[in-house]
């Protein structure tokens, strides 16, 4: 294919913005795909992307338009997937910036649109859904003009859902997006934007050919990894894998490798000859993906264990992004202590395992990975926050971030909208803030985040005792300030799910060797003295001190069986 005829471009947007309904529109347009086996969603293959309405996984397409080659990849609009969207960035010239005309700009279209700039893509701005009649038209266009920073007649208008002016986007694309350019190589380079592992033909890469030409049955090598393949097969991404018997200079395709780990051909590394030239350069290529939140999976059966272990090497088999190690808990047995980019990985992780392997999980309330230093002080990671929010929620929205440690950066405005722009400890966003946000705000508050450095907290461990016996399952770090409240809240909460025993029980929240908050379980009483009729009383009080001491000793001494739900309990109200 003459690269001059080829165009590559991805889709991006904040999430429900209409993003796979444009790609299902663009195959139609350029008869991809039968019109007797469309379907809505056609390029997110997961049966959770149909089920949630969102892109997880990159999905790139081939198309033919007007004798023009167009290599589409739709990818996700959540911010677990940044990294995702960012691989698909270096793939291509141009990018579609697609907002909602009902939400208008998003957080997360503004940090796609900056990830965008930086691999210094042509950007397209397109406003979606203006058929619906709650469509704020005029003034999502000023927004996207102001924050693309791009005059007012360069924003396209379209309705993904019923077509309309679809047709003139794709002769935009043409128009607008520069064919791609050689990457001046002398011997053939090529980038691996994606991999999975298929059990029948081993590791298939997805790359973006920038220089010469790759040729099925040709050596390659993965030049990072120091790993050689045979190319077994390789071709287009068309609604499926496609066949050809080369890839040429610009295009984006598949590599069959006869390698039977991803690891051997990791996202970033560049393909080139089994022996390239002396002066060979490999390609820039991907910051690895760091997990930022950690929970242990167990299994409620706990012979399960080492179909949990299975499970979760065959999901990193295509999710490289996925750590996990063994642990132990004393409430659930064996378990894994898994990394994941965010709540939503999580989720989705939690359900392909119950789902496809048939596993009844348990797990524990995530949790952001704490380093302690050789002096003793704790590094936690904090993360840039941007929340985009209409004017009158600003003062409500204000007063939260200050209660998670928020540090403000800069304030912006917008036509009808504020961007807030914080630090803010990432252990203080990651697990219930987009619901405050959403709350705080009617609903039309957005969030995006970005990772950045660890640095030094004020934390302390919180122990909890239980009969004065430490349980591991209850410690965790918190913020000094917070401290107390949590304790308290902690030992209120043990005191309404522990169950009686024959023997006192007390529950105390200590921090070094400090009580912070203790609260006192009663025994069951048995009367003694219930067959006494009569007689002497100093007989019933020897029974009763009895009693009583009986009941110190085993308090001491004894274990309090606590049964499973009380953990879970507790750690859902983390």
């Amino acid at each position: 294919m003459n690269k001059e005829l080829v165009r590559n471009f991805c889709i991006i947007s904040h999430i429900d913005h209409g993003k796979s309904t444009l790609a299902d529109r663009f195959l139609e347009l350029t008869e991809t795909v039968d019109p007797r086996k469309m379907k809505n969603q056609l390029l997110d293959s997961m049966d959770l992307e149909r089920e949630k309405g969102i892109t997880i996984k990159l999905t790139p397409a081939t198309m033919k338009y007007k004798n023009y080659q167009l290599n589409l990849i739709d990818t996700p609009g959540h911010v677990d997937f940044s990294y995702e969207v960012s691989r698909s960035l270096e793939a291509v010239e141009g990018a579609i910036l697609l907002v909602d005309a009902t939400q208008g700009i998003q957080a997360q279209t503004l940090n796609n649109l900056e990830l965008a700039r930086r691999a210094g893509l042509v950007i397209i701005p397109v406003i979606n859904k203006i058929d619906l009649s709650e469509a704020r038209v005029e003034e999502t266009a000023l927004e996207i003009a102001e924050v693309a920073t791009c005059d007012l007649d360069e924003v396209k208008f379209i309705s993904a859902k019923t077509g309309e002016n679809v047709e003139d986007l794709l002769k935009t694309i043409i128009e607008k997006i520069p064919s791609p350019q050689t990457g001046g190589s002398k011997t053939p380079r090529a980038l691996v934007f994606d991999s999975y592992y298929d059990d029948f033909r081993g590791v298939v890469v997805f790359v973006r050919v920038t220089d010469g030409v790759f040729r099925k049955g040709e050596k390659v090598s993965f030049f990072r990894q120091g790993t050689t393949s045979a190319i077994s097969d390789l071709g287009e991404i068309s609604l499926g894998l496609k066949s050809t018997e080369e890839l040429t200079e610009g295009s984006i395709g598949f590599i069959v490798t006869t390698l039977k780990d991803v690891s051997q051909a990791r996202v970033g590394d560049t393909v080139c000859p089994e022996k390239p030239l002396s002066d060979f350069e490999p390609l820039p290529g991907y910051k690895e993906p760091r997990p930022v939140v950690f929970a242990e999976f167990f299994c409620a059966d706990s012979n399960q264990y080492n179909d949990l272990r299975e499970a979760l090497a065959k999901l990193k088999l295509s999710d490289a992004s996925l750590l996990f190690e063994p642990t132990s808990s004393g409430a659930f047995g064996f378990g894994l202590k898994i990394g994941f980019l965010g709540l939503l990985h999580l989720e989705i992780i939690k359900e392909r395992l119950e789902r496809e392997f048939n596993l009844e999980l348990i797990v524990t309330t995530p949790r952001v990975d704490v380093k302690k230093t050789k002096e003793g002080q704790y590094l936690e990671p904090w993360a840039k926050v941007e929340i985009l929010l209409p004017k009158e929620y600003v003062g409500e929205v204000l007063g939260l971030l200050q209660s998670r440690r928020g540090v403000q950066k800069n304030i912006r405005h917008l036509e009808e909208k504020t961007i807030l722009e914080y630090d803010a400890p990432l252990s203080e966003i990651i697990v219930d803030f987009y619901d405050k946000i959403k709350s705080a705000t009617s609903g039309y508050g957005s969030v995006n985040y970005e990772v950045m450095e660890d640095r030094i907290g004020d934390l302390v461990q919180l122990d909890i005792l239980v009969a004065e016996e430490k349980v591991e399952a209850f410690s965790q770090l918190v913020y000094h300030g917070f401290v107390e409240k949590i304790a308290k809240n902690k030992v209120l909460k043990l005191k309404e799910l522990i169950p009686k025993q024959n023997f006192e029980v007390k529950i105390q929240a200590v921090v070094g060797g400090r009580i912070l908050a203790s609260e006192r379980i009663a025994p069951y009483r048995k009367d003694v003295t219930a067959k006494l009729y009569g007689g002497d009383v100093t007989r019933k009080k020897k029974l009763l001190e009895k009693q009583k001491k009986g009941k110190r000793k085993m308090a001491r001494i004894g274990k309090v069986e606590l049964p499973t739900n009380v953990f879970i309990e507790v750690l859902k109200h983390e």
